[in-house]
């Protein structure tokens, strides 16, 4: 059945015309209506002839509504006499019957048959249609309500215009159609539509009904789907959505849900709607929701919105505005989040898990991004995708970033942008330490000094083994774990921090205070998050006092005895496949639990120094420019049994007694003050400071206060 031939453009502005047929029918039966109205308006002001192009003066409202009973008749008399009138009649009669057949998915005739819609409400949306697409509208209507503050279509308006005025009465409500689907918008807090509201349409409706909604180009990469997500995938397939379906995508912070989302969109035969970050969770989400309804497609929710939606989103009130379109939402949950709340577990699919990407995905996506770089930052590519483990979008701002270079940049400076990308955020969990040592500084036997380097070899050459020679396989790809063990101030921390300068990591110290949690499982979750932040962005992670977490398990006599286990047993599974290097310091090795000392790959002991270290330790320990000329190192050494971290404090205080009575520019320490330094190290320690510990320089003893 072919359209009937308009007389007239559809809408008061003659260059609105949409390209659906059906659309542009509803449209002239709104401006004919408004136009014949428009006519009796005249007529009750008791003009016969109007002046061209005016429109009637408002009157009373009140007066107006009491006088449509009184009016009735006379108002169809008119119809039938006015010649103006008559030829409107003329028109709208030309516009029946209304072809109803969809040329397409999305158009007026598929909407119709879709929602069931009557003939009244579909005249109560082509009125919402022209008020949002026409602006010519708003005059004409406040004529034809006879009120000059209400310049929109209205409820009140459309049973005025339609001929069945009892219809349009069932369009109020928000169970209808018209609501339900998005079609037309009600304000927050109602479950109906005032007379007098205006008839919102979202704007993206509106501009889908007047024209053809533009095909997907599909510019996102394709996924490859693993073959043990093949069975959901079929799931996806055979259950396209009836009612609101809503799939959590589960992947780590950076991964590129909005590819994923469309590899499956794709593979179930429908397309994706991406909600960008700025639509509106209370108000933009029903125009866009409706949108991709129209389209056939999934809609891909913001990354943004998992907590609030995890956290309920006011019980679920999210969904509420277009619960019964038949849509399938995809929303982006982070690695290890909590379930949505709020959502009937009828609606809500099992979640898609969204693995992170392997070193050879990395390697192969930065190395093409940097094609455009400097040849130092492009030979550096393989080995920051295998430190840096980022994931897709992370991956396109370094490489894009890297582009953008000079020519001479390198490694550094690749390396300096992965870890700007990474963020490493820990939320007080872990304190960043600012390294001050070289290897060089320190102060170790032999034996100790080669350990240190061996780990130093090892970091360097852990990416080629594991990815040329093949072990990342059977290794998991794990890195480093070691333990600095010894008595208290023998340079466990001083060694950690010159592996961190030495291999240009950044090192962070882990707070056991925040990361020890007495209720139960938080403390692994603190740990998990402290873990993947560490492999993220490739930092030294230091645990200091390590044996008040890796202590050993005991037998289970309570429920905190069971859970204590379960704490140390997570921790050794993730050490074991932890993929950095982590440094961990305790006084008590023989408190540590075996399982974790056998997972270690080096484990330093760190002595107390004997006569000679101890001489070096007292003259590295003051700074350059103070001179020690005076000071009698080697007897120092031989005297007194310290560990370096009481000599460095007994010649920290010794500056500061010689800096309290010499001269501001003299920086000088003599003998007097360093043996006042170490008697109160010593006191400090509990051991006797005796005169005949001070040998030859017993006498100095007499002048110390």
């Amino acid at each position: 059945m072919n359209a009937p031939q308009l007389l007239m453009p559809p809408s008061l502005h003659p260059e609105l015309g949409p390209a659906d047929p059906l659309c542009a029918l509803w449209l002239a039966q709104v401006s004919l209506r408004l136009r014949r109205e428009v006519a009796w308006c005249w007529h009750q002001r008791g003009v016969s002839l109007p002046p061209a192009g005016a429109l009637p003066a408002p009157g009373d409202p009140a007066q107006d509504s009491l006088d449509l009973l009184r009016f009735r008749d006379d108002k169809q008399r008119f119809f039938d006499a006015d010649p103006t009138a008559r030829y409107l009649d003329d028109c709208l009669a030309a516009l029946a019957p209304l072809p109803q057949r969809s040329a397409r998915r999305g158009d007026w005739a598929w909407i119709a048959g879709a929602c069931a819609l009557t003939p009244a409400a579909q005249f109560v949306l082509a009125c919402a249609l022209a008020g949002r697409a026409d602006a010519a509208l708003g005059p004409v209507c406040a004529a034809c309500l006879n009120d000059a503050s209400r310049p929109w279509p209205t409820l009140a308006l459309a049973q005025r215009l339609w001929d069945e005025p009892l219809a349009i009465a069932a369009c109020a409500d928000a169970g209808h159609a018209l609501f339900r689907h998005g079609l037309l918008s009600l304000p927050p807090g109602r479950d109906a539509l005032d007379w007098q509201q205006p008839l919102e349409m979202p704007s993206r409706v509106a501009q889908a009904l007047l024209e053809p909604l533009a095909a997907d180009d599909d510019p996102l990469p394709r996924r490859e789907i693993p073959p043990a997500l093949q069975p959901l995938l079929a799931r996806l397939r055979s259950d396209p959505p009836a009612a609101m379906q809503v799939l959590p995508l589960q992947g780590a912070h950076g991964t590129d849900f909005a590819a994923w989302a469309q590899t499956l969109a794709r593979a179930c035969g429908r397309g994706l709607t991406v909600a960008g970050d700025g639509v509106s969770l209370e108000r933009g989400l029903a125009g866009l929701a409706t949108l991709a309804w129209l389209q056939g497609h999934d809609l891909l929710l913001p990354a943004h919105w998992q907590e609030r939606c995890c956290a309920g989103a006011a019980d679920g009130a999210w969904t509420v505005p277009v619960a019964a379109l038949p849509l399938r939402w995809m929303l982006p949950l982070g690695d290890g989040s909590a379930g949505l709340r709020g959502v009937p577990a009828g609606l809500l699919l099992p979640a898609w898990p969204i693995a992170p990407l392997d070193t050879p995905a990395r390697t192969a996506q930065l190395v093409q991004g940097l094609a455009g770089a400097a040849p130092a930052v492009r030979d550096a590519g393989p080995e920051a995708a295998r430190r840096f483990r980022l994931a897709e979008r992370p991956l396109a701002r370094v490489a894009a970033a890297a582009c953008g270079l000079g020519p001479d940049a390198g490694a550094r400076e690749l390396f300096a942008i992965c870890r700007a990308e990474a963020r490493l955020e820990l939320d007080g969990l872990a304190n960043p330490v600012a390294t001050r040592f070289g290897l060089d500084e320190l102060v170790l036997p032999a034996n100790q000094a080669s350990q240190l380097r061996e780990i130093v070899d090892a970091m360097g050459a852990l990416g080629r083994v594991h990815h040329d020679w093949g072990t990342a396989r059977a290794w998991n790809e794990s890195g480093l774990s070691v333990l600095f063990c010894g008595p208290p101030g023998t340079g466990k921390t001083m060694a950690a921090e010159a592996l961190a300068q030495t291999l240009a990591l950044p090192m962070v110290r882990i707070d056991l205070s925040q990361v020890v949690n007495k209720y139960i499982g938080e403390t692994e979750k603190n740990l998990r998050r402290i873990f993947d932040a560490a492999e993220t962005s490739d930092c030294l992670m230091f645990f200091d006092e390590a044996d008040a977490l890796f202590g050993k398990r005991t037998e289970v006599r309570d429920a905190h005895d069971r859970f204590a286990n379960i704490e140390i047993s997570y921790l050794l599974e993730r050490m074991e496949r932890f993929k950095g290097l982590a440094v961990l310091a305790s006084n008590r090795r023989k408190d540590l639990d075996e399982a974790f000392t056998r997972r270690l790959r080096h484990i330093v002991e760190f002595p107390m120094p004997g006569a000679p270290e101890r001489e070096r330790l007292w003259r590295q320990a003051f700074p350059a420019r103070v001179d020690i000329g005076a000071l009698d190192c080697r007897w120092l050494g031989q005297q007194f049994e310290l560990a370096g971290g009481h000599i460095r404090s007994a010649a920290f205080n010794a500056c500061l007694i010689a800096a309290g009575r010499a001269p501001r520019a003299d920086a000088r320490v003599e003998m007097v003050q360093v043996l006042g330094a170490v008697r109160r190290e010593l006191e400090k320690m509990n051991r006797v400071a005796g005169r005949e510990q001070f040998g030859r320089y017993a006498a100095l003893l007499e002048n110390l206060p």
